[in-house]
């Protein structure tokens, strides 16, 4: 009896970890990202939404990106309508929907515009050229590119440019250490 002790809260502690890791057939595993979870940094990249996001232009290795204020890249989903975002759950943990509104930064001029969707959750999420917007738990440093041409979920994911043209892919013949992860959802 003395050794069963711990089957209790093991069982407990096995059930929260179940319900935390659920997903639905369109959600990434938690693999995704190589292993590591991005929940810390999915809280630091997700905004408020109380104001309009920043949005600038950054030069990368591949092209011309618009990024939000903290620099990151931001992306758009192949799958997203300009009415409705097709990542959710946990797809939204590996993919953050930047959330609120968004404007040029000062002295910015943009071809195209921005707007917003109301998300199945009820958030506003932000949109360029009818795109919405996310940014990539998987890109660490201010203007990196990981997520850039990522299958995931049935669909693509592609750096936004200030055109709306596709970046070039670095991931098709990305052979570093550090992909990016993401991988076929």
């Amino acid at each position: 009896m003395r050794a069963r002790w711990w089957a209790g809260p093991s069982l407990a502690a096995a059930a929260a970890l179940l319900t935390a890791c659920g997903s639905s057939p369109a959600d990434p595993p938690a693999s995704g990202m190589g292993g590591s979870t991005p929940a810390a940094s999915v809280a630091a990249q997700t905004n408020a939404g109380t104001a309009a996001n920043t949005i600038r232009t950054r030069s990368t290795s591949h092209g011309t990106v618009l990024v939000d204020a903290a620099g990151r890249t931001l992306y758009w989903f192949a799958k997203d309508t300009p009415k409705q975002s097709s990542c959710h759950h946990s797809c939204a943990v590996y993919w953050p929907p930047v959330l609120g509104s968004a404007a040029a930064g000062t002295g910015m001029s943009l071809p195209h515009g921005f707007g917003t969707i109301t998300r199945a959750d009820g958030k506003t999420q932000a949109t360029y050229d009818g795109h919405p917007l996310y940014t990539y738990a998987g890109d660490t440093a201010p203007g990196q590119v990981n997520g850039n041409g990522v299958k995931a979920s049935g669909g693509k994911w592609w750096a936004v440019t200030p055109t709306g043209a596709r970046l070039r892919s670095p991931m098709a013949t990305s052979s570093s250490g550090s992909s990016g992860g993401g991988g076929s959802w």
